[in-house]
């Protein structure tokens, strides 16, 4: 019996301390640290910059989560198991909410990562062979994205109104009978040597050491461009005070010059809007 009671006055204990982490929004942390998901690059670059070297002044307690994938820090952010994520874009997002039913709102947008196109056997995408393949992402959003980033330079042809959910059935005119295979957004790279061509996602690209400005042969411009990367929150924690100052940071001129001087055109700073 005695056994007993303690049994469950320990269970009574742990649910108590579970209860109070879960309701402190501080993505399972113990303390005022915000605990931010983020892919390798430039993400978790761009936020190890912050900091390592603006943080402390701003008196911000900063932990940074990487992960190599797109699904992950959304469903671990919706859990609660981080605080942000900086990564992906807004039609991204709205996809991601739509689909899986969650309840992230972005809160700045710092940079742009230009999608772009590359390839080991042609230098232009004028180039590409007569049935040539190539290989795009697989997910909605990032698809239509590479399909318009094709489309802007030239190959195939979408029909009107066709928005960043475009798919290879909004393709109406394709001369180079070119032919898309659907990959995760991550394999993309290691794809280059069995297709003609690949549309990479700006992180994946750098990742496989490729650089947007220099291999690229075709690249996103930045005018009116939708695909900023965003700080994401759970609804409702748009106030919190340690994500405030990491917005406020993360579009601060230090960071801005910190964009420019280390990734040369690769990584463009936004509005922060």
């Amino acid at each position: 019996m005695r056994v007993s009671v303690i049994a469950v006055a320990a269970l009574a204990l742990g649910l108590t301390a579970c209860g109070s982490g879960a309701d402190s929004g501080k993505g399972g942390g113990t303390d005022d640290t915000l605990v931010v998901g983020a892919t390798a690059v430039p993400a978790g670059e761009v936020l190890t910059y912050v900091r390592d070297h603006l943080a402390a002044k701003a008196g911000l307690k900063l932990e940074i989560k990487e992960f190599t994938d797109y699904v992950l820090p959304n469903t671990a952010l919706q859990e609660g198991e981080l605080d942000a994520n900086l990564y992906q874009n807004q039609p991204y997002l709205d996809d991601f909410n739509k689909s899986k039913g969650t309840d992230l709102v972005s809160v700045v947008k710092p940079y742009l990562p230009p999608m772009g196109v590359y390839s080991h056997k042609v230098k232009k995408v004028t180039e590409l062979a007569d049935g040539a393949t190539v290989a795009v992402p697989n997910d909605v959003t990032n698809e239509g994205r590479a399909l318009k980033l094709l489309a802007a330079g030239g190959v195939i042809g979408l029909k009107a109104g066709a928005g960043t959910d475009a798919s290879p059935a909004d393709v109406t005119s394709n001369p180079r009978h070119l032919k898309f295979r659907e990959l995760e957004a991550a394999q993309l790279p290691r794809s280059l040597d069995d297709v003609d061509a690949a549309v990479i996602n700006n992180n994946y690209a750098q990742d496989a050491g490729l650089s947007p400005t220099g291999d690229a042969i075709l690249l996103e411009s930045a005018k009116d461009n939708p695909y900023a990367n965003l700080l994401a929150v759970k609804r409702g924690h748009e106030d919190d005070p340690r994500v405030k100052k990491l917005a406020k940071l993360l579009v601060s001129p230090e960071v801005r010059t910190f964009i420019q001087d280390k990734y040369h055109g690769s990584v463009l700073p936004a509005t922060g809007g």
